[in-house]
């Protein structure tokens, strides 16, 4: 996989060189869990997403992975999100002007989370069987500027066993037209 990334001191900002939607933080704590904000004043990423090649036909191409995974992170790239079964991850992205609920074809982002532990590549199509979560894409902070807009949802980390696996943020933005992000997340119980 190639890693077109550019770094700015806000992670909604940064995007890969081909992407247009994408997962900016896969590990987001609010400074304020009674009043959860999405916004860069609202809390802080603390387990970063980095693009992944998946558009194509229906699936999307197959996704592969930095070999050791940890090459992919650290330094300027950020931080690999560490949780534990029933945790729960917190994923924030910008709106990307598609946040307007009458315009959107698939309103879900899939949240798929492999099922193979510990730097195995693996296929769309498997990833696709293992969707842990459906987030609402729509899901934004009010008032901002339409294109920046901070989103995001929630889910509960699945059953797996202690290990790394791949984690993929997938969206339809037009029929067949894929938008993903991926993370390395380290599940340590």
């Amino acid at each position: 996989m190639s890693l077109y990334l550019i770094v700015s001191n806000s992670p909604l900002y940064w995007s890969s060189a081909e992407a247009h939607s994408w997962a900016d933080c896969i590990d987001w704590k609010f400074k304020d869990p009674k009043k959860p904000s999405w916004n860069d004043d609202g809390g802080r990423c603390i387990g970063i997403a980095i693009p992944c090649s998946n558009r194509g036909d229906g699936y999307g191409s197959n996704e592969t992975r930095a070999n050791p995974v940890s090459e992919a992170y650290g330094g300027k790239f950020g931080r690999m999100t560490v949780t534990t079964v029933g945790d729960t991850l917190c994923v924030r992205w910008p709106a990307k002007n598609h946040a307007i609920p009458q315009y959107l074809i698939d309103r879900y982002v899939q949240i798929n989370l492999s099922p193979v532990r510990n730097g195995k590549d693996i296929t769309q199509i498997e990833l696709l069987k293992n969707t842990v979560a459906k987030l609402d894409f729509a899901k934004c902070m009010p008032g901002a500027d339409i294109d920046l807009k901070a989103c995001g949802g929630c889910f509960k980390v699945p059953r797996r066993a202690p290990g790394t696996y791949l984690l993929q943020w997938r969206w339809m933005l037009n029929q067949g037209q894929w938008y993903s992000s991926c993370a390395d997340i380290k599940i340590t119980k």
